[in-house]
Order: C-alpha cells, then sequence, then structure tokens
C-alpha cells in the first residue's frame, strides 16, 4: 500500500519532470488549470458536446430511433461525460492511437458508451453531421466561458479588493507625487493605489461582458449534409437552439471553423489586464526600493544567497515576469486565431493547446500578486519624512503661481520658475515670498496656510467617489519564492 508520503514524492517528481513551470515549479498555484486547459479537461469537454448533440436531436420528431431518449437515459448518457474518469481518458488515448484522430477517438468512445449504457440506442447518430470543429470550436468556447466566470473572474476580484483596500484606507496619506521621477506636486497613497483598482475594474467589467461565440454547421458551415439527410428539419433554428443552450451565442456564419475573433477579443482584454497589473507591480517595486512600503520578513526565508539582510520584492517581480510572457502568447494567438486559409487550415488547432499556457501564466502571476499584497506594509514614517525635509517646499511652487494668476498678478509661472527652478527651496524662502507678493490679506493667509503634506487637493474626496470598494476577502496564496 503506498504512503502519504509515496504519494507526495510521486507530485514532487512530476514537477521536478515537468517541461514548463506551470506544471513544474508553480505547479500548486495553477492546479485549478487542469480542470480546463488539461487534455484530459479537452476530451471531457468534447465528450459534453457529442452528448448534449446528439440529445438535442432526439428531441427532433424526424428521429424515430431516439424516440426511447426519456430523461432516466438522458441521465445515462450525461454521465458519460458528467463521470467521466482517468480509465476512460486513457481508453480514447487508446483510440486515438488507433484512429489517427483525436475527435475521432471521442466519437468512438461515445458509441461504446452508449453500447453499453443504453443498448437500445442507435450509435451511428453519434456524430450526426458533424465536422471535428463543430465540437471543438463549441468545446473551447465553453472552456474559456467556464474558466473565465469560475475562475479567472473571482482572482482578478480578489485581485482589485487587495489593492482597493489600502486605497481607501490611506485615502488621506500625503505622499510625493513623482513625474518624471523627480518629486512633483503632492498626493495620496490611497488615491494612487485607487487608479490601479479603477483601471482593473473596468477592463473586468468588459471580460464579464464577453460574448462566447459557437458554430455548428457541418464540413463547411452551409449544412450541407443536415440539409441532405433530413431536409424537412429547420437546421438553422436547431443549430441556434443547440448552441444558446449551452450558453454561448450562436454565429451563423462561418467557413469549417468559427472565426475565433471572439477568442482574440477575450485575449486583448486579458492582456490589458495583465498590462494594467504589470505597471502596477513595477509602481510597487519602486515604492519599495525607495521605503515607501516595507516588507514582512517570512521566518526562514532567504532573500539572497550572500546578503543575510535583504528582504526583495520577489512577488512583484514574480508577477510582472509571469504576466510578460502571458501577454507574449495572449498577442501571437490573438493575431493568428482570426486567420486561416480559405475554409480552413491547422493552424489554430495546435495554436489553442497553447491557450492554457498563458492562462497558467495569468494565474501563477495573481498569486504572487495576492502574496506580494500581503506582505507590503505602508511606512508611513518614510512618507512623511519627505515632507519633513527643509528643502522639499518647491512642490508647492504650482499652488502659489496658480493663486496669483487667479489674482491677475504679472507672470505668475515665471516668477514661480525663477524661485524655485534647479534651487533648493525652503519653508522661510517660500515665507519671504509670499510676505512681499501684492496681495490681500485673506489671499496671503491662504499662502501662509499651504505645505506640501497639505496640498493634496480632492484625492480623498476622488478615492470615496470612484474606487472600487473594497471587501475583506483578501487571498494569501502560497509562495514560491524565486532568488535574486
Amino acid at each position: 500500500m503506498a504512503s502519504h508520503t509515496d504519494g507526495e514524492n510521486s507530485d514532487l517528481d512530476a514537477a521536478l519532470m515537468a517541461v514548463t513551470p506551470i506544471d513544474g515549479r508553480y505547479r500548486a498555484r495553477s492546479i485549478a488549470l487542469r480542470s480546463y486547459f488539461s487534455e484530459f479537461a479537452l476530451i471531457r469537454y468534447r465528450l459534453r458536446v457529442e452528448v448534449e448533440w446528439y440529445l438535442s436531436l432526439a428531441q427532433n420528431r424526424i428521429f424515430e430511433s431516439l424516440a426511447s431518449t426519456d430523461a432516466a437515459v438522458a441521465g445515462r448518457l450525461r454521465s458519460i461525460y458528467q463521470n467521466f474518469s482517468i480509465e476512460d481518458a486513457r481508453r480514447v488515448k487508446a483510440l486515438e492511437a488507433e484512429t489517427n484522430h483525436d475527435v475521432k477517438a471521442v466519437e468512438y468512445f461515445m458509441k461504446e458508451r452508449i453500447a453499453a449504457l443504453a443498448p437500445r440506442l442507435p450509435v451511428e447518430i453519434v456524430h450526426f453531421a458533424c465536422t471535428s470543429e463543430d465540437i471543438n470550436n463549441i468545446a473551447y468556447a465553453l472552456i474559456l466561458k467556464e474558466f473565465s466566470e469560475r475562475a479567472l473572474i473571482p482572482q482578478i476580484e480578489r485581485a482589485i479588493a487587495a489593492i482597493a483596500a489600502p486605497a481607501h484606507r490611506y485615502k488621506t496619506l500625503a505622499m510625493l507625487a513623482r513625474t518624471h521621477g523627480q518629486e512633483a506636486s503632492p498626493t495620496t497613497l490611497g488615491k494612487e493605489l485607487a487608479i490601479f483598482a479603477a483601471r482593473l475594474e473596468r477592463q473586468l467589467g468588459q471580460l464579464k461582458r464577453q460574448e462566447y461565440l459557437g458554430k455548428f454547421n457541418g464540413a463547411v458551415g452551409n449544412f450541407n449534409a443536415h440539409h441532405f439527410a433530413a431536409p424537412a428539419v429547420d437546421w438553422l433554428e436547431h443549430s441556434r437552439r443547440f448552441v444558446e443552450s449551452l450558453g454561448l451565442k450562436w454565429n451563423p456564419l462561418t467557413t469549417q471553423i468559427e472565426s475565433h475573433d471572439f477568442i482574440a477579443e477575450m485575449f486583448a482584454t486579458v492582456a490589458r489586464i495583465d498590462t494594467i497589473l504589470l505597471g502596477f507591480c513595477r509602481d510597487m517595486w519602486a515604492y519599495i526600493s525607495i521605503g515607501y512600503f516595507k516588507q514582512k520578513a517570512v521566518k526562514g526565508e532567504t532573500g539572497s544567497s550572500v546578503m543575510p539582510h535583504k528582504v526583495n520584492p520577489i512577488d512583484f517581480e514574480n508577477c510582472e515576469g509571469n504576466l510578460g510572457l502571458a501577454n507574449s502568447i495572449f498577442d501571437h494567438l490573438g493575431a493568428k486565431l482570426p486567420i486561416s486559409r480559405w475554409q480552413r487550415d491547422l493552424t489554430d488547432s495546435t495554436a489553442l493547446r497553447s491557450v492554457g499556457t498563458a492562462f497558467g501564466h495569468v494565474v501563477v502571476a495573481l498569486a504572487a500578486l495576492m502574496s506580494g499584497m500581503a506582505r507590503a506594509e505602508v511606512n508611513e514614517h518614510r512618507i512623511a519624512q519627505d515632507f519633513d525635509a527643509e528643502q522639499s517646499w518647491e512642490v508647492v511652487a504650482e499652488a502659489i503661481q496658480t493663486l496669483m494668476r487667479r489674482h491677475g498678478l504679472p507672470h505668475p509661472y515665471e516668477t514661480l520658475k525663477e524661485l524655485t527652478r534647479g534651487r533648493p527651496v525652503t519653508r522661510k524662502l517660500v515665507e519671504e515670498f509670499i510676505d512681499a507678493l501684492p496681495l490681500d490679506e485673506t489671499a496671503r493667509e491662504q499662502l501662509r496656510a499651504l505645505s506640501p503634506r497639505t496640498y493634496v487637493g480632492l484625492a480623498a474626496e476622488l478615492v470615496d467617489r470612484y474606487a472600487p470598494k473594497a471587501d475583506s476577502e483578501r487571498s494569501d496564496s502560497g509562495r514560491s519564492g524565486d532568488s535574486e
């Protein structure tokens, strides 16, 4: 009898021997993708399409041989894919080895199962009038739709919440902005985080509205075989009802393949989400580097193989690296999949098998992001130091020259440029300048009350009004630390 340790060693061995890091180093983070993008999952989804098509034909009176397909029989047929096992998958692969055709192997397997579960039903109605792409395009559409709804969107929502929570918490925490890497007019930490949360929420809304198209119209998209074999059936309506019954949008005009435009649209949306997150990771990396964020040290963890003091921002670096890999695949697939020679070629089929790799990198990146956010702590003391420095008052020059404009004083911009550009600007220098301005006392008092720490405009109100609301759900996913 195998021990628990044997099972753990087997998993470790599989990870060590994996070709890609998705199934190797990051196996724990990407394991949920097996339900959607593994070979096993693809076979199961294909079987689901075959079974549901068979059952849809049973609802049409012209197929008298299927008349005995009642609810109980339908349940047994659906069990073919609902209870699909690894042993079943091995049988399909054995059939594929004989036929050298992956979809034909699924058809033959289904015929075997029907013969065993419902021997009175005609097995030759399986795959009726179908081309392989009728099965494949629906299977992939269902995979993408269900993965997005059940796994991807919830992960992105958790990431948004992880960014939105500190955005609200630190909406009033003033910090110096940095435009072109230089100290600029003050902002608040919360407002800067809120920008990323809002951008992500907008793109997530587009992902949630994504259409998933499917076609079921035969070898070249004209219902040739359908119409020839059963001209009395309204195949357009039958096809539409079948595709829509699976939760997909029917595409009536295609070649042998569904055109994949919707897949390219989805990948573009996910790539935009990735790009926003990549920018966020770079900003967090930079904030950590100047001390605006500290990182919690993990007991026993090593940050550097030679410098024992280091706590590196590896989660944000890991996230950035994986997002870049994901987008490189999405970019290729988005450009390749909508193009096919004439009525079809096979390049889309082999390319689609890399979809799971792309999403694998996204899932790994999101897990790293959550880990990084869980470790990052705002260093309010360090942020305040930039305001406490005596020579940091040049950042209020914008405010002074704008008030001067309001009161009609001559050459306000040029005057402040002469005062502040390329020289240390102290509070005393600013106060002396204010005292010399030809302004009434009310305006002068307004300027005297000005300071870098309070000159943050409507930052807090912007967060309150427009930042996504943060919920309490935080996911501290397992980490796989990379060395320096």
